[in-house]
């Protein structure tokens, strides 16, 4: 697999990663087994970056790539974040003080059985707390040797130059894909302006772009997808056609849906590292055909015209999910 770099002084990592929040049974029930046979199949493929976070199943996430690693010691670049928490009634908030964000990080740390991640994010800002601040506390992790690089989740453009003026900021992460285009809208330019890698989370439409078409009769109650107002009808059976469309395009060029939707996503910039979750080694397998799909004017015209901008419809998250998200447009 091609490579790029996390960031401009970051290290040089495969350029699809793997979102790993699906091995803490958010898109169904995973077991440590698929999710282990998975990982080894990701550092065969050439995919070395893994995100995760401590709130992806109370650290059920970070335990199972910690066991992995106990018993394959792999060279991969693996990502977490902090600032989310739940109380006992589910209810949500953020935390970005120093002694949180420094609990929480130790955590993450013995939960992956490592004494340094290559990348911490904030998952979500806390804005009463300026990101200044916030900078100057991830900067003493770098100083003290327990993370390679900072990173914001979900922020707007005026936060990361914010917070690139205190110190550089190796990415920034958001959703993005073919039915979610807001970071065309300034994030993806602010991110190549300051040396920050974007990092596309949910490229392939949270399995909308799939073989078929997701059943939501299997959705189970922890799946974000059920709440979601794209897979509620009517805006549901509206999106259905889109992606029998683009199927019907990638079978034409003789590549799955899922490797196409990210070939899009690594054509719109040199500094996107898309991040698609997957528990499936089959699944991952038809992922990463997207890093060898060549990209024309030809092909990015027939995209354009089976999704056109601003085609999906529904928002991309319920009320309860946007809060904490900052909005910029």
């Amino acid at each position: 697999m091609k490579q790029r770099r996390l960031g401009q002084n970051g290290p040089m990592v495969g350029e699809i990663g793997l979102g790993c929040m699906s091995f803490a049974g958010y898109y169904g029930p995973a077991t440590l087994e698929e999710s282990h046979r998975t990982l080894a199949a990701a550092f065969d493929l050439g995919v070395t970056h893994l995100d995760t976070a401590n709130v992806y199943g109370n650290g059920v996430s970070e335990e199972i790539i910690g066991a992995f690693l106990a018993q394959n010691p792999k060279e991969f670049k693996i990502a977490t974040k902090a600032s989310i928490w739940r109380d006992e009634t589910g209810a949500r908030g953020f935390n970005n003080t120093k002694a949180h964000l420094t609990q929480e990080l130790d955590k993450s740390l013995k939960r992956l059985g490592v004494d340094h991640v290559a990348l911490y994010y904030i998952h979500r800002r806390q804005q009463d707390i300026p990101i200044e601040d916030v900078m100057e506390t991830l900067m003493g992790f770098m100083a003290a040797g327990k993370i390679g690089g900072i990173g914001f989740s979900e922020i707007a453009p005026s936060s990361l130059r914010g917070a690139a003026a205190v110190g550089p900021v190796m990415a920034v992460q958001s959703e993005y894909s073919l039915w979610t285009r807001l970071p065309e809208l300034g994030m993806i330019q602010a991110c190549e302006e300051v040396g920050a890698a974007f990092v596309p989370f949910s490229p392939i439409a949270r399995g909308m772009f799939g073989r078929e078409t997701p059943d939501r009769a299997r959705f189970g109650d922890n799946d974000i997808r059920k709440a979601g107002p794209r897979f509620q009808d009517p805006n549901f059976a509206a999106n259905i056609g889109y992606f029998d469309r683009f199927r019907a395009l990638a079978a034409d060029l003789d590549i799955s849906p899922v490797g196409l939707a990210i070939a899009w996503v690594l054509d719109q910039g040199a500094h996107l590292i898309p991040i698609p979750g997957t528990r499936s080694v089959e699944h991952l397998s038809e992922i990463v055909t997207g890093s060898a799909f060549e990209m024309r004017d030809d092909i990015r015209a027939a995209i354009n015209e089976v999704m056109p901008v601003g085609f999906a419809h529904g928002d991309r998250y319920s009320v309860e999910q946007t809060i904490g998200v900052e909005r910029y447009c």
